[in-house]
């Protein structure tokens, strides 16, 4: 007797059968723990693939000075920090966060901790004096100021 069936619209039903079971158990497969939570990670990772991504700087220049803005929505003053470094103006925010979930006895329950840290540095084109240097944040803007550094003019002798 042959292996093979006769009737090719058997096979095409045996087919159906074998690839409904087949798309069942997967669907299982990704529904299960371990799994989905792999694949919410992904979903996740590919919907924010940079969480820590900075925040945006614009820097314009006038003819005195240079001015930096950076917008900073809903972060507190105290989160900011600026550094000078020759040329160099750096921004950074830092976001610590305490989560902290008691029971209705006042036990800790789940405690967590975050800590987020995000940056940018903007260069100039002459080293920062940080006496003139002004910085203001209001409504979640950060602008800071700074003057020009007057340079010595070389006169060329023949």
């Amino acid at each position: 007797m042959s292996q093979f069936p006769t009737d090719p619209r058997k096979n095409d039903a045996t087919r159906q059968e074998n690839f409904g079971f087949f798309k069942k158990s997967m669907n299982q497969f990704f529904q299960e723990k371990p799994v989905k939570n792999f694949l919410q990670s992904m979903d996740e990772f590919f919907s924010n693939p940079f969480p820590n991504v900075s925040f945006p700087v614009s820097v314009k220049e006038t003819e005195n000075e240079h001015v930096i803005t950076a917008e900073l929505p809903g972060v507190n003053k105290e989160q900011i920090h600026i550094d000078i470094m020759d040329n160099r103006i750096t921004i950074s925010v830092t976001h610590l966060e305490l989560v902290q979930e008691e029971n209705n006895k006042q036990q800790i329950i789940h405690k967590s901790q975050t800590y987020k840290q995000s940056a940018r540095t903007i260069a100039l084109p002459y080293p920062v004096d940080e006496n003139k240097v002004r910085a203001v944040y209001q409504n979640g803007l950060l602008t800071i100021t700074v003057k020009k550094q007057k340079g010595k003019k070389i006169s060329i002798h023949s």
